[in-house]
């Protein structure tokens, strides 16, 4: 897998569907970030910037679930999704689909 330098952005989306664990669905990094960040975003996709998440989940494989170790801190985020959507629906994610998307900001 190719390395991303520490001051080049990186996203990567997630999907979790209710059972076995959540999958990386797409990853991004260097230019390609905004264009993912702009599709989510057209598609009603909530964003999640964490830098440090964003750098482990991009070393997962496309379409293969998170490892263990990534379970609480993806359950956290996707808790606050939820819980987000829940209150506001009009900006909430389409929660039948259960895509999310993680980032981390541009730097430089």
């Amino acid at each position: 897998m190719k390395a991303t330098p520490p001051n080049q952005s990186r996203a990567v989306a997630l999907r979790y569907m209710g059972q076995g664990a959540p999958r990386v669905t797409a990853k991004a990094d260097g230019t390609l970030v905004e264009a993912m960040r702009a599709l989510a975003e057209r598609h009603g996709i909530p964003l999640h910037r964490d830098p440090t998440l964003a750098a482990l989940l991009s070393q997962v494989q496309l379409d293969a679930e998170i490892p263990p170790q990534l379970y609480t801190a993806v359950a956290i985020v996707l808790s606050a999704i939820y819980s987000a959507a829940e209150k506001n629906p009009t900006q909430g994610p389409e929660i039948d689909h259960g895509e999310s998307l993680t980032s981390e900001p541009l730097k430089g």
